[in-house]
């Protein structure tokens, strides 16, 4: 796709290819006003401001999805996808093939139910954080009612396999190809390895240190901390910038325009620098895409489960790294304060990888964290099938944390209100965290087999021979591969839970004594 450029225009004289990416550049116009939209929502807009913007963002949504499954898009298709000298080239053939996959699913949709999704889950969002400020789901319990209703109607408006179900239909628009069936095969023999890994560290006799996560750091020598991070891992301030909100993301508009948000908390200096450096991960993704790409599927995350897959490999194969730790130990003396020279690079390491399981998923540690996604899976299943009604969500909640955690939830906030996504529509999301745990510990085994010294280099701060073969190897291809192509042509393997197993075990045991 050497030829792609920005906003071809659309007349007579263009080829259809490029009057077809001059319609698909438009719309995402639209579409990315609406995501800066939504960041400031996050970020900066008054509570009052809050009906209009909901209004605002149905419209759009509304527009975006008119033009997506428009006849003028589709004639476009067609067209390029009968010239024969336009789908000889790789690139150009995947773009109509992912252009048809969405024009395909918007068609599916009336544009009456993507106006009220939009709306209501605008509207969600904000009652959510009042309902999680108040420990109180009963509060939330009708948003979530409406949403989960809108939920049903889109499924079947998409439609599934006949031996599947609804959340099928949801889940692809995430993870292409993702059914519940599939996702089960692969949690059903993880979890009793997970848990069999954290009972034995339960009864190890030797623990980390963990004393730096109860230490005292100002936010504003955190905001220094984590910008600092975020920058010398790769994240280019040049086009994006990081921000607070009360639930960490990555948004913003393309690849020079990457808006991230990230947290604090005053005791605890690894809150905020993890979550810092996830959405660097998928900031450091969005920034890698090709820039001639904007507005087109070459131009996109593959998937989600593949953008978490940065993510988590930014926080957590190099952040919590022993060589990580050996880089910014002293490097952080001179930005939080001299009081923490107290702590070794080794007690920083240890206290980054304590495994104790909690309540609260984006808290937890690396051993306990795919618990949580799965609690999450089975009650989305549930819901959305429709064996469990939206009021029975608490008590299930709170005896799937019992089973697979241990651990009894004290209250709403700290339970089943935790996350943002159900108050945004997004149901069929949350197992693409840990497909992109097993991504991403894929691909750093090849990574690490591919270039020696790999890690080593991380104590000398060198984390750009890690970006540029992510850059050239994920970021740069955008959708021309599905999920599977793309693991498989990077890794030379199917997706497969081994390499996750080995990071874990091969770090974990040592620090434990077992």
């Amino acid at each position: 796709m050497s030829t792609l450029t920005p906003s071809v225009p659309s007349t007579h004289a263009a080829t259809n290819l490029e009057a077809l990416i001059a319609h698909l550049q438009e719309t995402a116009l639209l579409s990315s006003s609406n995501n800066l939209l939504d960041w400031d929502q996050e970020t900066l807009m008054p509570s009052g401001g809050l009906e209009w913007r909901a209004r605002q963002q149905a419209l759009l949504a509304r527009m975006v999805h008119e033009r997506t499954a428009s006849l003028e898009r589709g004639d476009l298709i067609a067209a390029v996808e009968a010239d024969k000298q336009a789908m000889s080239d790789p690139a150009s053939a995947a773009l109509v093939r992912e252009a048809r996959r969405d024009h395909s699913k918007a068609t599916k949709l009336p544009a009456s139910l993507v106006e009220e999704m939009a709306k209501t889950s605008s509207l969600a969002k904000h009652e959510w954080a009042q309902a999680r400020a108040a420990s109180d789901f009963k509060r939330f319990a009708p948003w979530l009612e409406k949403l989960v209703a809108l939920l049903r109607v889109q499924a079947d408006c998409y439609g599934f396999a006949r031996d599947g179900e609804r959340w099928d239909a949801l889940a692809d628009l995430y993870e292409p190809g993702c059914t519940a069936r599939a996702v089960a095969s692969v949690f059903t023999p993880l979890r009793p390895r997970l848990q069999g890994l954290v009972a034995e560290i339960k009864a190890a006799t030797k623990r980390p240190a963990d004393g730096f996560n109860d230490f005292f750091v100002e936010v504003t020598r955190q905001e220094q901390l984590s910008k600092f991070v975020a920058e010398s891992i790769g994240f280019d301030f040049e086009r994006g910038r990081l921000d607070r909100s009360t639930h960490p993301f990555c948004g913003g508009t393309h690849c020079n325009d990457v808006r991230l948000t990230t947290r604090y908390n005053e005791r605890c200096v690894n809150d905020a620098l993890g979550s810092t450096m996830h959405e660097s991960g998928h900031g450091i993704y969005e920034q890698g895409l090709n820039a001639r790409a904007i507005g087109t599927p070459l131009g996109e995350a593959v998937s989600l489960g593949i953008h978490e897959s940065q993510s988590r490999m930014w926080e957590n194969q190099v952040g919590r790294s022993r060589a990580f730790w050996s880089w910014l130990t002293p490097r952080m003396l001179g930005i939080i304060g001299p009081d923490a020279s107290r702590f070794s690079a080794d007690d920083l390491y240890s206290a980054a990888n304590v495994v104790e399981p909690g309540f609260i998923r984006v808290d937890a540690d690396e051993a306990t964290y795919n618990l949580h996604v799965m609690v999450r899976f089975e009650i989305e299943r549930a819901v959305i099938g429709g064996s469990l009604e939206v009021a029975g969500i608490p008590a299930l909640w709170n005896r799937l944390y019992k089973e697979m955690l241990g651990v009894d939830v004290p209250d709403d906030r700290r339970g089943c209100l935790q996350d943002i996504h159900w108050s945004m529509g997004a149901m069929g999301y949350f197992p693409t965290y840990t497909l992109g745990n097993l991504y991403a510990s894929q691909f750093f085994e090849t990574a690490c087999a591919q270039m020696p010294g790999l890690v080593d280099g991380f104590a000398r701060g060198e984390f750009s021979g890690l970006k540029r073969w992510l850059n050239e190897n994920i970021h740069a291809h955008g959708r021309r591969y599905t999920p599977a192509e793309l693991v498989q042509r990077v890794t030379g393997a199917p997706l497969s839970a081994e390499p996750l197993m080995r990071h874990l075990e091969g770090k974990l045991r040592p620090l434990y004594g077992i």
